[in-house]
Protein backbone atom coordinates (compact mmCIF):
# COMPACT_ATOMS: atom_id res chain seq x y z
CA UNK A 1 0.00 0.00 0.00
CA UNK A 2 1.38 3.24 -1.04
CA UNK A 3 0.81 6.94 0.03
CA UNK A 4 -0.44 8.73 -2.68
CA UNK A 5 1.33 12.74 -2.53
CA UNK A 6 -0.56 15.46 -4.02
CA UNK A 7 -2.87 18.22 -3.90
CA UNK A 8 -5.43 18.44 -1.08
CA UNK A 9 -8.77 19.93 -2.45
CA UNK A 10 -12.00 21.06 -1.08
CA UNK A 11 -15.09 18.75 -2.48
CA UNK A 12 -17.42 22.06 -3.05
CA UNK A 13 -14.64 22.88 -5.78
CA UNK A 14 -15.60 19.51 -7.81
CA UNK A 15 -18.90 19.68 -9.76
CA UNK A 16 -19.46 16.27 -11.06
CA UNK A 17 -22.42 15.23 -13.19
CA UNK A 18 -25.61 14.27 -11.79
CA UNK A 19 -24.78 15.59 -8.09
CA UNK A 20 -25.23 19.11 -6.82
CA UNK A 21 -25.08 20.76 -3.91
CA UNK A 22 -27.95 23.24 -2.35
CA UNK A 23 -28.11 24.99 0.14
CA UNK A 24 -31.88 25.08 1.39
CA UNK A 25 -30.77 26.80 4.62
CA UNK A 26 -33.09 30.00 5.51
CA UNK A 27 -29.92 31.75 6.69
CA UNK A 28 -27.06 33.17 5.00
CA UNK A 29 -24.03 32.91 6.67
CA UNK A 30 -23.92 36.59 7.71
CA UNK A 31 -27.44 35.41 9.89
CA UNK A 32 -29.89 36.74 7.27
CA UNK A 33 -33.00 35.72 5.33
CA UNK A 34 -32.25 34.19 1.77
CA UNK A 35 -34.09 35.94 -0.73
CA UNK A 36 -35.24 33.14 -2.09
CA UNK A 37 -36.37 31.87 1.10
CA UNK A 38 -38.11 34.90 1.83
CA UNK A 39 -40.14 34.96 -1.59
CA UNK A 40 -41.15 31.73 -0.94
CA UNK A 41 -43.15 32.28 2.07
CA UNK A 42 -44.46 35.57 1.04
CA UNK A 43 -46.11 33.06 -1.41
CA UNK A 44 -46.89 30.95 0.75
CA UNK A 45 -48.63 33.36 2.66
CA UNK A 46 -50.50 34.86 -0.81
CA UNK A 47 -51.74 31.25 -1.03
CA UNK A 48 -53.13 31.08 2.07
CA UNK A 49 -54.76 34.04 2.00
CA UNK A 50 -56.48 33.60 -1.52
CA UNK A 51 -57.39 30.15 0.20
CA UNK A 52 -59.08 31.45 3.18
CA UNK A 53 -61.47 34.23 1.26
CA UNK A 54 -62.30 31.40 -1.09
CA UNK A 55 -63.66 28.86 2.43
CA UNK A 56 -65.06 32.07 3.54
CA UNK A 57 -66.80 32.86 0.46
CA UNK A 58 -67.88 28.86 -0.09
CA UNK A 59 -69.42 29.52 3.71
CA UNK A 60 -71.28 32.12 3.22
CA UNK A 61 -72.98 31.12 -0.27
CA UNK A 62 -74.12 28.06 1.82
CA UNK A 63 -75.31 30.01 4.44
CA UNK A 64 -77.61 31.68 2.00
CA UNK A 65 -79.02 28.92 0.31
CA UNK A 66 -80.15 27.70 3.82
CA UNK A 67 -83.47 28.74 4.60
CA UNK A 68 -83.77 30.61 8.02
CA UNK A 69 -85.09 29.13 10.89
CA UNK A 70 -89.06 30.31 10.65
CA UNK A 71 -89.25 31.01 6.94
CA UNK A 72 -90.04 27.58 5.96
CA UNK A 73 -93.10 27.64 3.08
CA UNK A 74 -96.42 25.62 3.87
CA UNK A 75 -96.61 22.55 1.84
CA UNK A 76 -100.04 21.52 1.23
CA UNK A 77 -99.13 18.15 0.66
CA UNK A 78 -97.61 17.71 3.98
CA UNK A 79 -100.58 19.03 5.54
CA UNK A 80 -102.66 16.64 3.41
CA UNK A 81 -100.52 14.29 4.96
CA UNK A 82 -100.95 15.27 8.43
CA UNK A 83 -104.72 15.29 7.94
CA UNK A 84 -104.93 11.90 6.53
CA UNK A 85 -103.33 10.58 9.43
CA UNK A 86 -104.81 12.20 11.29
CA UNK A 87 -108.23 11.10 9.92
CA UNK A 88 -107.82 7.62 10.40
CA UNK A 89 -106.88 7.79 13.77
CA UNK A 90 -109.91 9.34 14.79
CA UNK A 91 -111.74 6.82 12.45
CA UNK A 92 -110.51 4.00 14.81
CA UNK A 93 -111.32 6.14 17.61
CA UNK A 94 -114.73 6.17 17.01
CA UNK A 95 -115.67 9.25 15.64
CA UNK A 96 -116.82 7.99 12.34
CA UNK A 97 -119.40 5.07 11.76
CA UNK A 98 -118.10 1.90 9.98
CA UNK A 99 -119.85 2.12 6.50
CA UNK A 100 -121.14 -1.64 7.23
CA UNK A 101 -122.70 -1.88 10.27
CA UNK A 102 -123.41 1.82 10.91
CA UNK A 103 -121.41 1.17 14.31
CA UNK A 104 -118.41 3.44 15.53
CA UNK A 105 -114.97 1.38 15.41
CA UNK A 106 -113.01 0.86 18.13
CA UNK A 107 -109.14 0.17 17.59
CA UNK A 108 -107.12 1.34 19.96
CA UNK A 109 -103.77 -0.71 18.97
CA UNK A 110 -104.09 0.91 15.50
CA UNK A 111 -104.99 4.71 16.78
CA UNK A 112 -101.80 4.54 18.68
CA UNK A 113 -99.91 3.32 15.95
CA UNK A 114 -101.21 6.09 14.22
CA UNK A 115 -100.46 8.55 16.96
CA UNK A 116 -97.10 7.32 16.89
CA UNK A 117 -96.55 8.07 13.43
CA UNK A 118 -98.37 11.74 14.28
CA UNK A 119 -95.13 12.07 17.06
CA UNK A 120 -92.21 10.47 14.88
CA UNK A 121 -93.09 12.88 12.18
CA UNK A 122 -93.42 15.95 14.64
CA UNK A 123 -89.81 14.99 15.97
CA UNK A 124 -88.08 14.92 12.90
CA UNK A 125 -89.61 17.72 11.32
CA UNK A 126 -88.98 20.47 14.35
CA UNK A 127 -87.70 23.35 13.25
CA UNK A 128 -88.47 22.73 9.79
CA UNK A 129 -92.24 23.67 9.73
CA UNK A 130 -94.05 26.72 8.86
CA UNK A 131 -95.89 28.27 11.98
CA UNK A 132 -99.07 27.12 10.63
CA UNK A 133 -98.10 23.55 10.04
CA UNK A 134 -96.71 23.33 13.45
CA UNK A 135 -99.72 24.46 15.42
CA UNK A 136 -101.73 22.31 13.14
CA UNK A 137 -99.76 19.23 13.78
CA UNK A 138 -99.33 19.97 17.60
CA UNK A 139 -103.22 20.77 18.10
CA UNK A 140 -104.24 17.21 16.07
CA UNK A 141 -102.01 15.58 18.06
CA UNK A 142 -103.56 17.17 21.47
CA UNK A 143 -106.91 16.28 20.59
CA UNK A 144 -105.94 12.55 19.34
CA UNK A 145 -104.06 11.95 22.53
CA UNK A 146 -106.56 12.98 24.36
CA UNK A 147 -109.56 11.08 22.82
CA UNK A 148 -107.17 7.89 23.14
CA UNK A 149 -106.82 8.41 26.79
CA UNK A 150 -110.44 9.41 27.49
CA UNK A 151 -111.22 6.12 25.06
CA UNK A 152 -108.94 3.48 26.99
CA UNK A 153 -110.04 4.86 30.26
CA UNK A 154 -114.06 4.13 29.40
CA UNK A 155 -113.24 0.78 27.95
CA UNK A 156 -111.20 0.27 31.23
CA UNK A 157 -114.18 1.74 33.37
CA UNK A 158 -116.44 -1.19 31.15
CA UNK A 159 -114.34 -4.13 31.47
CA UNK A 160 -113.70 -3.63 35.48
CA UNK A 161 -117.90 -3.60 35.52
CA UNK A 162 -118.13 -6.40 33.54
CA UNK A 163 -115.78 -7.83 35.63
CA UNK A 164 -117.36 -7.08 38.82
CA UNK A 165 -120.74 -8.05 37.66
CA UNK A 166 -119.30 -11.60 36.89
CA UNK A 167 -117.91 -11.80 40.43
CA UNK A 168 -120.93 -10.78 41.78
CA UNK A 169 -123.14 -13.57 39.54
CA UNK A 170 -120.70 -16.58 40.50
CA UNK A 171 -121.22 -16.06 44.20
Amino acid sequence: MGILLGEVTDVADHNEDGFKVVDRRPFTAEGELRKDVAEEQEREAKREEIKEKAEAKTAAEEKKAEPAAGTAKRSPAFENLIRMIGSNAAMVLGAYADPNTGQPMFDPDAARELIDMLDALREKTKGNLAPEEDTMLMDLLGKLKMTYLEINKAMAAEMAKVASQARGGKK
